[in-house]
């Protein structure tokens, strides 16, 4: 059946994330996806198969300034977005999420894609920094493997 991968996708993201209850994180809607088309096409990158996705990864380009503020806890993650400019230049790329369905971890799908993505923009923008959010030990793991493999700099925002 193609597409059954979709709906645990969703849910696998809801649960997670909790979004619906978070006014601080991004809530992934049609408008938010057009909004991050704008400032860059490989923000949201997926792998699939013939079920339909098996793994999401979001990642924003910004600058360095709003990287600072964000990482500070001065601004929400729904802020650094809002506030990110629809063009460059950007010298800071945001790991913001990625999902991946439990029968594909552990096999570098969510590192291929977030280091596809990042060799993407930085076509498009002199991108000197990753930077992340601590919410969990997986996404620390992720982050610091995509940071290696690019040779850029990692900074962390705590809590989550």
């Amino acid at each position: 059946m193609e597409n059954d991968n979709l709906a645990r996708m969703i849910q696998l993201a809801e649960e997670f994330f909790n979004t619906r209850d978070d006014p601080e994180q991004i809530s992934v809607t049609e408008e938010t996806m057009a909004r991050l088309r704008m400032i860059h096409p490989a923000t949201l990158t997926e792998e699939t198969n013939e079920r339909g996705p098996i793994a999401w990864i979001l990642v924003i380009p910004t600058t360095t300034a709003i990287m600072q503020r964000f990482v500070a806890g001065e601004i929400s993650e729904r802020e650094l977005l809002e506030i990110t400019p629809l063009t460059g230049p950007c010298q800071a790329l945001y790991l913001c999420s990625a999902l991946v369905l439990p029968e594909h971890r552990g096999k570098g799908v969510a590192l291929s894609l977030v280091c596809r993505a990042i060799e993407a923009i930085r076509r498009d923008h002199p991108i000197e920094f990753l930077f992340y959010w601590g919410f969990s030990i997986e996404g620390g793991k992720l982050a610091e493997a995509a940071a290696r493999k690019s040779g850029l700099p990692l900074q962390k925002r705590l809590g989550g």
